[in-house]
């Protein structure tokens, strides 16, 4: 299996369906914390139902769609970013991330999301990254714009998560802006 260094102990990896139980075990240490904005701790109440789950990303990533990485700590899967949206054929992807709260604060979402991003536009040619997050999620607003990304707008009452309509902000990166980054 191959992995990304993030940093001292922490790697970036795929994450399948036969990392159900790690993945479960993840979910159930940050279920509250993770799924206050996320959806999908609340679609993976067993061990069962997060081998579906990620099942169904092997075939979208399959399909050349969508994709979902786990990051580990020291060998603990602690979080990790995705591609929820992959449209190679339009030139567009969104990528997004979760953390549980030991992992918080040592930048490893920012560091997996920037592999995201060289990837999507360096190996994929793609034009524009977006990526979506409920105003009240500050943390993952902050990680956009740590990326360099652009606030589009808010898309209001549009995600309807734990029984509240929530907002989401919208921001973005197009190729030219991220190679003009990374040059810098």
């Amino acid at each position: 299996m191959f992995s990304i260094d993030l940093a001292e102990g922490a790697q970036l990896f795929p994450l399948e369906a036969r990392h159900a139980e790690e993945f479960f075990a993840h979910i159930e240490r940050g279920r509250e914390y993770i799924g206050q904005y996320v959806g999908f701790p609340d679609r993976s109440p067993d061990v069962d139902s997060a081998r579906a789950f990620l099942a169904k990303y092997a075939v979208k990533a399959g399909e050349d769609g969508a994709r979902f990485f786990g990051i580990r700590l020291d060998g603990t899967l602690v979080g990790g970013v995705l591609y929820p949206n992959f449209d190679a054929d339009a030139g567009n992807c969104e990528i997004g991330c979760w953390l549980e709260p030991a992992a918080a604060g040592r930048g490893l979402v920012t560091k997996a999301c920037r592999i995201l991003i060289d990837y999507a536009f360096g190996e994929r040619g793609m034009h524009r990254v977006e990526w979506h997050a409920a105003t009240g999620n500050k943390k993952s607003l902050a990680v956009a714009e740590r990326l360099g990304m652009t606030r589009e707008g808010v898309l209001r009452e549009n995600y309807f998560h734990r029984g509240v309509r929530q907002d989401t902000e919208v921001w973005s990166i197009l190729a030219h802006e991220w190679a003009a980054t990374r040059s810098s």
